[in-house]
């Protein structure tokens, strides 16, 4: 095999933490002596141990001499865990191998410094884009201090989200309805906007055959505190919810959900809210990737201020119609084709009998 063959098993070991290792970036580590992969490991949560740990030690004595190939470069840092390129240095390997530097001032290049200056040989750049597509999230959360924000909706060929009666359930196929959950589950916070919970009381869970994986924490933008107290969201348990209002909701209301466990109410200063506002507070909450299910008008106010990342669109092969059938972008819109949010589609295929587009801004 070729490096590029092993890195590319690095890379699709590296994917079983996608979603578990914030603030963290996911890393898989692979080590190969005479020919043959005696170590494998993946970084699958924050405060434990990194990939190139899990792969030495499958590998033991087989590491030295040996060449490992990491999808980020090592760290040189003391954090949660001590340094990994120690680690490669005390257990003998040759050749170290890294598809792409970390962006962490932390280690941005001292990590590979070191291996080097310990008489280790480094290659770097094998499969670097390929790598690099393993961690969006953290490249964005790292620079901008604020959550990569996927924008799902599902709707008709003719772009509507539900008939003019409001009937939405369902528009899409179980295959499309299983995706949404695969993406919950590797999302840090779920957002819709009150009328969503007061429309559809929704759990806003993972709901996985298998019952496998993770519940997103649930945000509701909720300017005026509209949420009952009887939602689903607020007494379930299920998982964190976050209600973010307005500075006008006064201290009684507050106080009705301090008894609720797992849930916060988080009060901005300011009037209405603001999707920049709102970005800010769960950037400084910790929640690097959120993922917005919200209906017409909360998908337009993240349109208006052009905070979206990623969009993902689930088409069903049916025609609603009705110039009062809300479509999946609602709020003012944008007013010229020269302001528009320009996006390339990433890919396109088929769930069922419904067709996904992934798209992300240029």
């Amino acid at each position: 095999m070729r490096d590029q063959d092993y890195m590319n098993l690095a890379i699709n070991v590296a994917k079983a933490g996608l979603g578990q290792t914030n603030p963290n970036p996911v890393v898989g580590a692979v080590v190969v002596k005479d020919g043959r992969v005696v170590g494998i490991g993946a970084h699958l949560k924050a405060g434990e141990a990194h990939a190139e740990v899990y792969a030495i030690h499958m590998a033991r004595e087989k590491a030295e001499n040996a060449t490992i190939y990491v999808t980020l470069e090592p760290c040189s840092h003391h954090g949660k865990t001590p340094p990994c390129a120690d680690l490669l240095i005390k257990n003998k390997v040759k050749r170290v191998v890294v598809a792409t530097t970390d962006p962490n001032p932390l280690v941005a290049g001292k990590g590979i410094k070191k291996l080097r200056e310990a008489g280790i040989e480094v290659e770097v750049g094998i499969c670097k884009a390929s790598a690099d597509a393993l961690n969006p999230v953290f490249y964005h959360y790292l620079d901008k201090k604020i959550p990569y924000v996927t924008l799902k909706s599902a709707t008709t060929l003719d772009g509507k989200i539900a008939t003019v009666t409001g009937e939405s359930k369902w528009i899409t196929g179980d295959a499309a309805r299983l995706d949404v959950h695969l993406y919950r589950s590797i999302h840090d916070g779920i957002l819709v906007g009150v009328n969503t919970v007061l429309a559809d009381d929704p759990s806003l869970t993972t709901r996985l055959p298998d019952g496998t994986g993770k519940n997103p924490i649930r945000i509701i933008l909720d300017t005026s505190l509209r949420t009952p107290l009887e939602a689903k969201v607020v007494n379930d348990g299920n998982a964190p919810t976050w209600i973010i209002v307005g500075n006008q909701v006064n201290r009684e209301k507050l106080n009705d959900f301090q008894d609720k466990p797992g849930v916060r109410v988080l009060q901005l200063n300011e009037q209405t809210l603001s999707v920049n506002s709102v970005l800010t507070l769960l950037g400084q909450e910790g929640i690097a990737s959120l993922f917005v299910e919200g209906g017409a008008e909360i998908n337009g106010s993240f349109l208006k201020e052009k905070a979206i990342n990623q969009v993902i669109t689930y088409i069903a092969p049916k025609l609603i119609g009705g110039k009062l059938a809300p479509t999946s972008i609602g709020g003012s819109g944008i007013e010229t084709l020269g302001e528009a949010l320009q996006v390339v589609i990433k890919s396109v295929e088929q769930l069922g009998d419904d067709v996904k587009i992934v798209s992300e801004p240029i």
